[in-house]
């Protein structure tokens, strides 16, 4: 049933729709999305009903405007790398640094994100997260191929590659989110990919890094 918004509105105050963002994601990352209700919310952000149906409409609404947000950044970030100068190598691990410190920053809508994605149904609206999933890897798979053809890595199935140094990334970020005392941190997972470079880097690739 759809929630008509109070017909005396509410002056916009983007403290306090961060505050119910803010709210929402702990609450669905301790207890879950689907066990979460929308008195939980406002109770946690000190407002009232009416509040967060003016700013989102309703739960399902909030949710969507948590994951679009965070998507949003991270499509910024994809947008950001492969255009600027510099050697591929360079610019994958520059990337996955800007990811990974994104999503420290965004530990909790990481662990909700992840709970829906990978966890059983929790009755949450769709959120396309493949659609972002396949934009990180053709970017990746993308300078990987550019890598390849100017001699900057070997020549070798660029596939395998992309899986090779996406692997590395998302491990590091599981890490964190499910085993944060086992993780990598932003200089491991560096040290990581530069070892996957060494055995994927060209001799000629090698050369130009050190000449650079």
């Amino acid at each position: 049933m759809s929630i008509n918004r109070p017909s005396n509105p509410i002056p916009s105050d983007q403290t306090v729709r961060q505050r119910l963002l803010d709210r929402a994601t702990e609450l669905f990352a301790r207890k879950g999305y689907a066990s979460t209700t929308v008195r939980e919310i406002v109770a946690a952000a000190g407002v009232t009903k009416p509040v967060l149906y003016y700013y989102f409409r309703n739960k399902e609404g909030l949710y969507l405007e948590l994951m679009k947000e965070a998507w949003s950044r991270f499509d910024t970030i994809l947008e950001s790398i492969p255009n600027k100068a510099g050697r591929v190598r360079e610019k994958i691990i520059r990337l996955f640094d800007l990811v990974f410190c994104l999503v420290l920053e965004q530990l909790e809508v990481a662990r909700v994100a992840y709970s829906i994605y990978y966890g059983p149904p929790q009755g949450a609206p769709f959120f396309d997260f493949d659609a972002f999933h396949l934009k990180f890897h053709k970017v990746i798979n993308t300078l990987v191929e550019e890598g390849i053809r100017t001699a900057e890595l070997r020549p070798g199935d660029a596939m395998e590659m992309t899986w090779a140094v996406i692997g590395t990334c998302n491990l590091a970020i599981e890490l964190e989110i499910c085993h944060p005392e086992m993780g990598v941190g932003r200089e491991g997972l560096t040290r990581i990919l530069n070892l996957i470079f060494d055995g994927i880097a060209s001799q000629e690739g090698e050369q130009k890094g050190e000449r650079g």
